[in-house]
């Protein structure tokens, strides 16, 4: 039945979906070039709010939790499992007071309406996966500016997404090059559950009535940790979130 009313609704989700990136275009042109940084993020946080609900045109459920009391005036490293991009929007959204900044592809910088405007201008890294040296600079960079802004960087570390919902082994470079910089980071785990049910027949159909979930769990403090030891326990914190 997922399926089936999947080929229905897919076409409205789409339209609205990819409305709201056109929509967003010429909004953060204008935010960012009127009102600098300040602006255009709140253009950004908008963006992800109308794309996040987008879901309830495929009948999804979107729950968000957070019962973390997080600071507000110290870098976070947050490291989350991937399963979609339908996992993005919820994350900028809901954690939007954190200011979270992705480390992405930096094809996606080039062609994508609203997206690739906020990867260009929105201080997150872009890096190229060919290039493992401009890859580990950019991040480095991106470590700066969380330092120097008290912003955050969200962080996937299975490298790749997981298209059946179990959890790749983490890849601890990312961690590791952003810990250099920002050591006293705080690590939040967060843990993702369902998004991969959206594609799991591919693009189209999309799954309908799927029940999306998002969960922040305890902060890890690094202290007297190797970035080795905090990735094996945000790891752990995920797999016990989602009973792996």
């Amino acid at each position: 039945m997922n399926k089936f009313l999947g080929y229905v609704f897919s076409p409205l989700f789409y339209f609205f979906f990819f409305l709201t990136l056109i929509i967003f275009q010429p909004i953060q042109w204008l935010c960012y070039r009127l009102g600098g940084y300040k602006a255009h993020k709140t253009a950004v946080d908008m963006l992800n709010f109308f794309l996040t609900y987008c879901d309830v045109f495929l009948g999804s459920s979107v729950s968000f939790i957070n019962h973390q009391n997080l600071p507000e005036n110290r870098s976070i490293i947050f490291i989350a499992n991937h399963q979609s991009m339908y996992d993005i929007p919820a994350l900028i959204w809901f954690l939007r007071k954190y200011h979270v900044k992705f480390i992405s592809k930096i094809e996606l910088t080039k062609g994508i309406p609203s997206i690739s405007f906020n990867l260009k201008y929105g201080g997150g890294a872009n890096i190229d996966r060919k290039d493992s040296k401009q890859a580990v600079s950019e991040i480095i960079k991106l470590g700066r500016r969380m330092k120097e802004h008290t912003w955050s960087t969200m962080i996937f570390p299975e490298g790749t997404r997981s298209k059946d919902g179990r959890l790749k082994p983490f890849q601890v470079g990312g961690i590791a090059t952003l810990l250099k910089v920002v050591p006293d980071a705080l690590i939040v785990p967060v843990a993702i559950e369902n998004s991969w049910k959206i594609v799991q027949y591919g693009s189209f159909p999309l799954s309908f009535g799927e029940r999306l979930k998002w969960t922040v769990l305890d902060p890890i403090e690094p202290a007297g940790r190797n970035a080795e030891e905090v990735s094996a326990a945000a790891e752990n914190a995920i797999r016990t979130q989602l009973k792996l």
